[in-house]
């Protein structure tokens, strides 16, 4: 694949928030976190949702100037409303907000409503590792693609989960996973690329797999681990969306179709101080320690390498830093014609 240096499309990504008149402060933060996206393989929640989220700033869907306050609060909780602004900008206010609160209670859960679509989970989860906290973070899919376990109606979405588990010398663990088998960012990368994808992800509505991503609307989403799944989803959802005053079930308004009507999306953060629980040292000693034990345990015949959550991620990230982030032409070639819709230069390819 072609590639493109990280401050490459990092300053893409900018200059196409500021010819959309966005703060100079929120263009440089939504730019950085969407190329940090793609610098770690989060391929389908990277630079790939830029036209539709152009698409629905245009429209009127995104508030480009969101008046973002707690309307709830306790010592140790929140409740931001985002005021309909974009989610990258919304929820690094609400992982700020559940720092500062962790700092001086120990533990702080931070819920967000009328939020944005604001990329992958593990972005928000990993800003505890440089606080010696453990992050974790809980959102309400932009769609619904899920449904109730045995039933057809789509009630459900991927409602991801991403935990951040700080290390002294190994990379950090982090999970990020969606409660289905796939996300449906993943979906939309396939059909990007033109691959198709790989039977388990999906099913039509008859039971049967569905491996085309461009007929994804004709079936739905596989929960991981069947009905445990499905139930996992559910409580996510409660979590980040119900609790907090966002949008559940038939209330979650699909933002891959509809670019007009607000969202309410839901998320929360919940973030633990190490320090509050001992010394944050000994506690990271203690990771690195079961770490390497878990990789260098014996492995089955035909396996090369046992990998931690987020050594991947790690890996990939450092690499793309050097080489350059992949992108496929089909995506390149939609980012050109975003830039001449705007009048803005063009990406650089390296």
């Amino acid at each position: 694949m072609p590639t493109i240096s990280a401050p490459h499309l990092e300053r893409f990504v900018v200059s196409v928030f500021e010819r959309l008149q966005f703060p100079v402060e929120d263009a440089n933060l939504i730019g950085r976190l969407m190329t940090e996206a793609d610098l770690q393989g989060s391929d389908g929640h990277g630079v790939i949702r830029l036209s539709a989220y152009v698409k629905r700033i245009q429209a009127g869907g995104i508030n480009r100037n969101p008046q973002i306050r707690v309307v709830r609060e306790r010592a140790s909780m929140a409740v931001l409303d985002g005021d309909n602004g974009m989610g990258h900008v919304v929820v690094s206010q609400a992982v700020d907000l559940a720092i500062a609160k962790a700092r001086e209670t120990g533990v702080a859960w931070v819920n967000t409503r009328t939020s944005n679509h604001a990329g992958p989970a593990s972005l928000y989860a990993r800003r505890a590792l440089d606080e010696d906290m453990i992050g974790l973070y809980f959102a309400v899919g932009n769609a619904n693609h899920l449904p109730p376990w045995g039933g057809m109606d789509l009630l459900l979405s991927t409602n991801p989960i991403a935990a951040a588990i700080p290390t002294v010398i190994e990379p950090p663990v982090v999970l990020d996973m969606a409660t289905t088998v796939a996300a449906y960012g993943k979906v939309k990368a396939k059909a990007k690329r033109g691959e198709m994808m790989p039977e388990g992800w999906m099913i039509d509505r008859e039971g049967r797999p569905l491996l085309d991503p461009n007929r994804a609307n004709e079936g739905f989403l596989l929960p991981i681990g069947g009905h445990k799944g499905y139930g996992l989803a559910l409580m996510v959802g409660l979590l980040a969306g119900t609790l907090g005053g966002g949008a559940m079930g038939r209330d979650v308004i699909d933002f891959n179709a509809d670019f007009v009507s607000v969202t309410n999306t839901g998320q929360a953060i919940l973030m633990i101080d190490l320090a509050a629980f001992g010394e944050p040292a000994q506690f990271k000693e203690a990771v690195d320690v079961l770490v390497r034990d878990l990789r260098n345990a014996e492995r089955l015949p035909g396996v090369e390498r046992i990998w931690l959550p987020g050594e991947q991620s790690h890996e990939r990230r450092k690499r793309y830093r050097e080489e350059g982030i992949p992108l496929g032409d089909a995506l390149i070639a939609d980012l050109r014609a975003l830039a001449e819709a705007l009048d803005i230069e063009p990406l650089v390819q390296c």
